[in-house]
């Protein structure tokens, strides 16, 4: 039977799915682009517009994740191929502390600064100090030195020793 048929006349629908053609399954009952249909349990799981999807996106999500962490990795560049005399690993971000940006935000309050003072004084981007302030020093590729800066102007603990 051709896919997405409702069973039309002369067809024995009864005990095949109504979306791929499948032939004596367990057929279950579907809501598919607003029709009700006779479909297998593979083809409820993908197509049923009322099936409890939750561990299906749990899946989805993780399986996505995954797969950008694999691009993300097969993208870092070799180091075979860096300019001489370049040293990329002089200013690593060193492990910090679960809620350094909200120490640091605390820290910064209670001293009496703006964002934008705090950078200045330590001759800093304005827009890297919020990026710790906000906990994205890792996406914003803030350099350990900063967070060196910023424990020293503050006295405050960022860098999880532990």
């Amino acid at each position: 039977m051709a896919k997405y048929s409702t069973g039309g006349a002369g067809s024995s629908a009864s005990d095949s799915c109504e979306l791929c053609g499948a032939e004596n399954v367990d057929l279950r009952t579907a809501s598919v682009a607003g029709a009700t249909l006779s479909v297998c349990g593979d083809c409820q799981a993908q197509h049923d517009e009322t099936a409890d999807r939750s561990s299906d996106d749990r899946d989805r999500k993780r399986n996505a994740a995954q797969n950008a962490a694999r691009m993300q990795d097969a993208q870092k560049p070799d180091s075979t191929h860096w300019e001489d005399g370049a040293d990329y690993d002089d200013d690593q971000l060193p492990y910090l502390l679960n809620d350094y940006g909200d120490v640091l935000v605390e820290a910064r309050q209670d001293a009496g600064l703006q964002t934008a003072e705090l950078a200045e004084t330590i001759d800093a981007n304005e827009s890297d100090v919020l990026a710790v302030e906000q906990g994205r020093a890792t996406q914003a590729n803030v350099g350990g030195s900063l967070i060196a800066d910023l424990e020293a102007e503050l006295d405050v603990e960022l860098v999880d020793e532990s």
